[in-house]
């Protein structure tokens, strides 16, 4: 592994809390969606004919845990450590930031797939793995920094984290990797030490948090205005709206939340958070969730209490449950 891949929250909205908290104990609770109809802003929309439905993306507060959530946790709230979130060797601040990376490359990612969904000629190249945050207890710190984007590692070309990984899962604890970073346009040559994870001891790490470095080339910008909100799983949320505002008619008069985090190929992949989103769904009172098969929507099944849940493993084939839903009465 190229890092600690902790639960990825993908949308998560900081909030302050006043009085005591535990510092090493978050809590995660419930927020109802929120309609995207405002928050992303097209060229050439058009004015939906149906009112009725609409797109709606899901996140959850996080804010620290003071004694009274621990031993009374509000309803559909979920207190965890700090570390499951925050890897050690990482401030709150930095994972912050991270976030609002991953939220970033989300919403270029969606609108390279919704547009390419659309007919327009959509170019997406992965020519590395962009360094999002570096852990100061491992042998990259000092080394490697944010924005840093390694094209090449142990002699072999890495154009996507996948291709990375592969190579540091053949390393062993303390082995030495030499790795091509790109840095303001130079590229570096440096020889990093393998560290073991606190986290998880078997797991051998460079000690960086990775994300894709794609290039993108579209015919038109999309503007997302969603404040201070993180993370990457507004990507499904995202594309959806942007089709419903170009003219498309997605959500076929039903109010449908969404998440997930989308790839460059329109693929879906699994997000954390699920309890606290799909509680989110169902305050918000939509119709349908649409949610990553596999995992997230087993849990989210748990927590659906009569919402319906619709798993989804591409862009396209979450388009086609939607187009397939019963008329809206």
């Amino acid at each position: 592994m190229l890092g600690v891949f902790v639960t990825a929250l993908a949308v998560v909205l900081i909030v302050t809390t006043t009085g005591a908290g535990l510092s090493s104990e978050l809590l995660l609770v419930p927020d109802p969606a929120h309609p995207l109809a405002h928050l992303v802003s097209v060229p050439g929309a058009k004015q939906q004919q149906d009112s009725r439905g609409g797109i709606y993306y899901v996140d959850v507060l996080e804010r620290k845990a003071s004694l009274f959530d621990r031993l009374f946790p509000p309803d559909g709230a979920t207190v965890i450590q700090q570390q499951e979130l925050t890897p050690p060797g990482v401030t709150q601040t930095e994972r912050i930031q991270a976030d609002q990376l991953d939220m970033r490359l989300s919403q270029q990612i969606a609108t390279a797939v919704a547009l390419r969904a659309l007919g327009y000629k959509v170019r997406i190249r992965e020519h590395g793995v962009r360094v999002e945050l570096v852990y100061s207890n491992t042998h990259a710190f000092g080394v490697l920094r944010p924005g840093d984007v390694i094209v090449r590692a142990d002699g072999r070309s890495v154009r996507s984290i996948v291709e990375l990984h592969d190579i540091i899962s053949r390393q062993k604890a303390g082995d030495v990797v030499a790795l091509a970073f790109v840095r303001n346009g130079r590229v570096h040559d440096v020889r990093i030490k393998t560290s073991r994870t606190t986290l998880t001891p078997r797991q051998v790490i460079i000690g960086f948090e990775p994300q894709p470095a794609i290039d993108f080339a579209i015919p038109f910008r999309i503007r997302f205005d969603l404040g201070d909100v993180g993370g990457p799983s507004a990507g499904l949320a995202f594309a959806l709206q942007i089709l419903e505002e170009r003219g498309r008619d997605v959500d076929h008069g039903y109010k449908v939340a969404a998440t997930g985090e989308i790839a460059p190929d329109g693929s879906v992949g699994a997000i954390g958070g699920i309890e606290q989103k799909t509680i989110g769904a169902r305050q918000a009172h939509v119709d349908v969730f649409l949610v990553p098969a596999g995992d997230n929507y087993r849990e989210a099944r748990k927590y659906a209490h009569g919402l319906k849940i619709v798993p989804v493993k591409t862009f396209q084939q979450a388009l086609r449950s939607l187009a397939t839903l019963p008329p809206k009465t």
